[in-house]
């Protein structure tokens, strides 16, 4: 199957430029998914591109009905040591600090401050709501962006020294690209901030702001003394967009199930189940397992960050692929 699909995909991709991405991400190359190694699972992915997208195929499934949501942190980009979301939520507080005095006897804040991420980590999901709140909250929207598009281009990965855009998987744009060539509506369905990612995923991934769905604050509408609207960012939560959050956005936003989802964690599980136990068209559900602790990290069941447990045990009777990070990608990074 391997070789025919080949041969009847090739003919679809489309002539995206080289250049098209922002950060000098490579994209799709002339061989079909070259960061893949050969295999049963690089196989199946193209095996069921194809006979979904061929006309006279049983299993065809129309334009309109080719919609592929994938997870973001852990999924097309590294999640370790912390989500990068934190890391930048971590450098704005630092930055805003002389703004703050109360903040050296206020926790988080102080612990943070002072260095002890242990201390900040051990508060909890409450703790992290208050850095990201803090963070990200009291400005606009316009002034949001700007934040974090500077961030993106000077922060640097503690561990790999890497700007954090280039830590994006290059397996992963190239089957972005290599499904957006096949006329599949690719959505990113993130627990991440939807404004967050928009800033730099549009571009990295080839996909629209408007299919970009993630976790969010409450933003309010106002005109300022210049006459200027703005919508203004508030430190309340809007919307979490994990685990059973992940059908609800995918229902509010897209309005059809997907036929495929790609997640690595078990914040992925409603997703992979809302988009694979629906009958009719085929459907395709794939999990990115850390195995690579040389190139990447190798981790799962025990990790504070994208813990890979349930997920990991119902893939079999569940029919999801399990992707080796380790055994089935020859590259993890662009231009490695």
């Amino acid at each position: 199957m391997l070789f025919i699909s080949v041969g009847l995909v090739a003919c679809k991709q489309t002539n995206k430029s080289k250049d098209s991405h922002p950060f000098d991400i490579a994209t799709l190359d002339d061989i079909l998914l070259p960061s893949w190694n050969e295999g049963s699972n690089k196989e199946a992915i193209i095996d069921f591109v194809t006979k979904t997208t061929t006309k006279g195929s049983a299993e065809f499934i129309p334009v309109a009905d080719r919609i592929a949501c994938f997870d973001n942190d852990g999924t097309l980009w590294s999640e370790q040591p912390m989500y990068f979301q934190l890391a930048f939520a971590i450098d704005r507080v630092k930055a805003l600090a002389k703004d703050h005095p109360e903040w050296k006897a206020k926790e988080p804040f102080r612990s943070l401050l002072e260095g002890d991420m242990q201390k900040v980590l051990s508060g909890g999901e409450p703790a992290l709501l208050q850095l990201v709140a803090a963070s990200h909250a009291g400005v606009s929207t316009d002034e949001f962006n700007q934040n974090v598009a500077h961030w993106m281009k000077t922060a640097k990965h503690p561990t790999t020294g890497k700007a954090y855009y280039k830590m994006v998987y290059q397996p992963m744009i190239e089957l972005l690209d290599y499904l957006q060539a096949n006329d599949f509506k690719t959505f990113v369905v993130s627990g991440g901030g939807v404004d967050f990612m928009r800033v730099w995923a549009e571009k990295a991934y080839h996909i629209p702001s408007y299919q970009i769905i993630g976790s969010s604050l409450k933003t309010k509408y106002e005109v300022g003394a210049d006459g200027i609207p703005k919508l203004i960012k508030l430190p309340e939560l809007n919307f979490n967009d994990d685990n059973t959050g992940k059908p609800v956005g995918i229902h509010q936003h897209i309005g059809k199930r997907p036929v495929l989802a790609f997640g690595n964690s078990d914040g992925d599980y409603e997703m992979l189940q809302w988009t694979t136990t629906a009958k009719g068209y085929p459907r395709l559900g794939l999990i990115l397992h850390h195995t690579d602790a040389e190139s990447e990290w190798a981790y799962d069941r025990k990790s504070a960050v994208g813990k890979l447990d349930r997920a990991l045990n119902d893939a079999d009777k569940n029919g999801w692929l399990v992707v080796d990070m380790k055994n089935d990608w020859n590259k993890i990074y662009p231009r490695q």
